[in-house]
């Protein structure tokens, strides 16, 4: 199985643009976050490491990351932004509380199971999907 490091590289060849390091610090910062990130939180990571990075090769980067699929972009209802990588990472779904905007990560066999009968009940192909459920968080309804 190639590395992430390897996916992105090849990407950006394809695209014909340059890996460079700013482009290797920002996906390795990227890659160590095990949460949903938004641009501006991983700009801050990253200018720690390197503060000559500005936020739009933050940006720039996220983009291409997403499209060559090491990146979830995920919208969660507070109109910002957040990206989860999908490297060597098991699918799951969130529990997003409308309250303080926490998000849950789980994980259900029995609701993935259920999808897939559906989709072959109804003859239709999944490529795939996500599953958001909003409400309140157990400290939000205190």
């Amino acid at each position: 199985m190639r590395n992430a490091k390897e996916i992105f590289e090849e990407y950006i060849s394809k695209k014909k643009l340059k890996f460079t390091s700013q482009r290797n610090i920002i996906l390795d910062t990227f890659l160590k976050e095990e949460g949903h990130i938004s641009t501006e939180e991983l700009y801050e990571k990253v200018a720690q490491k390197s503060p000559s990075i500005g936020i739009a090769t933050v940006y720039r980067t996220l983009k291409l990351l997403t499209e060559c699929g090491l990146a979830y972009e995920r919208q969660f209802g507070d109109g910002q932004s957040r990206y989860e990588h999908s490297h060597e990472h098991i699918h799951h779904d969130h529990l997003i509380c409308t309250g303080c905007g926490k998000i849950v990560e789980f994980e259900n066999a029995d609701i993935e199971k259920l999808q897939n009968e559906m989709a072959k009940k109804k003859k239709f192909k999944v490529y795939a999907h996500k599953l958001e459920l909003y409400g309140l968080c157990h400290d939000c309804i205190k």
